[in-house]
C-alpha cells in the first residue's frame, strides 16, 4: 500500500481555452452533413440541469432517493458564424442556387452537431501537456439577445450568443462484455493523454483529412473506433 500525495509535480492539472469548432448540419433525413469550419467562437459553456434527487420516505424514514433524468444544455458565444448555421438559427435563406444573403426569420430551427477542442493542461508542461475533443449530438439553438451600438470611441465587435439544447443519440452498438446497451448520449470526450490512438481517430474524423472530409462519428463508430484499440 502506498500512502497518498498530494500536488506530486506533472498531477497539478487545469483546462483552458477553445479552439477548432466544427458545425455539423442535420440533413431533413435525420443525418449530420459535412463539417464546417466555425470561426470566431469566444466560449462554449456547458450547463446540464436534471440529475437531482427526489427523496421518497416511508415507515418515518428516507426510504429511497430517485434520479431524476439529465438534460444536456449550454450556450455557444461568438463573434461569427458559418452562413450554415442560418437556417440553426431560424433564418430561411433565398436560394437561387447560390449564396443569396438574403434571409427571413422565424422559421423552422433546424439541429446540427458540434465539435470542438479544449487544453489541458499542467504544472511541468504548461498548455502543451494535451487536449479534450468534446462531441455534442441533436442541438437545437434558439438566439438570445443581439446587441447593436453604434460606433464610437470604445468601439467593441458585436458578440453573438445562442442557448442550445440536446436531444440524445442513442447506441445500437454494446462494448465487449457488455451485456446492456448504454443510454443514450448528448455529450462525449476523448482526451489526447494516453488515448493517442483513439484521440487521432476520432480528430481525423471530426476535422478532416486531404481524402476525407469533416464527418461526425455516431454514437455507434465511437463503439467500434474504442473497441479497435482497446482489444
Amino acid at each position: 500500500m502506498a500512502r497518498l500525495t498530494w500536488d506530486a509535480t506533472g498531477d497539478r492539472l487545469y483546462e483552458t481555452g477553445i479552439d477548432r469548432v466544427v458545425l455539423f448540419p442535420m440533413g431533413s433525413d435525420g443525418t449530420y452533413g459535412n463539417g464546417i469550419a466555425w470561426n470566431g467562437v469566444t466560449g462554449i459553456t456547458e450547463s446540464p440541469e436534471g440529475a437531482e434527487a427526489n427523496d421518497i420516505y416511508a415507515d418515518n424514514i428516507k426510504y429511497l432517493s430517485l434520479i431524476s433524468a439529465e438534460n444536456w444544455k449550454g450556450t455557444i458565444k461568438a463573434y461569427t458564424y458559418p452562413k450554415e448555421f442560418n437556417k440553426c438559427q431560424g433564418e430561411y435563406e433565398y436560394n437561387d442556387g447560390t449564396y443569396s444573403g438574403v434571409f427571413f426569420g422565424q422559421q423552422t430551427h433546424a439541429k446540427f452537431g458540434l465539435a470542438w477542442r479544449t487544453i489541458v493542461g499542467n504544472d511541468s508542461e504548461g498548455d502543451a501537456y494535451g487536449y479534450k475533443l468534446h462531441v455534442a449530438y441533436g442541438l437545437t439553438a434558439a438566439p438570445s439577445e443581439k446587441d447593436h451600438a453604434t460606433v464610437n470611441d470604445s468601439p467593441e465587435a458585436t458578440e453573438f450568443s445562442w442557448e442550445i439544447s440536446s436531444i440524445p443519440a442513442a447506441f445500437t452498438k454494446t462494448f465487449t462484455g457488455d451485456t446492456e446497451l448504454l443510454k443514450p448520449v448528448s455529450h462525449f470526450v476523448v482526451e489526447s493523454k494516453n488515448n493517442a490512438d483513439v484521440y487521432g481517430a476520432i480528430e481525423d474524423l471530426l476535422f478532416g483529412t486531404d481524402d476525407d472530409n469533416a464527418s461526425l462519428p455516431t454514437p455507434d463508430d465511437l463503439v467500434d473506433i474504442i473497441e479497435d484499440d482497446y482489444t
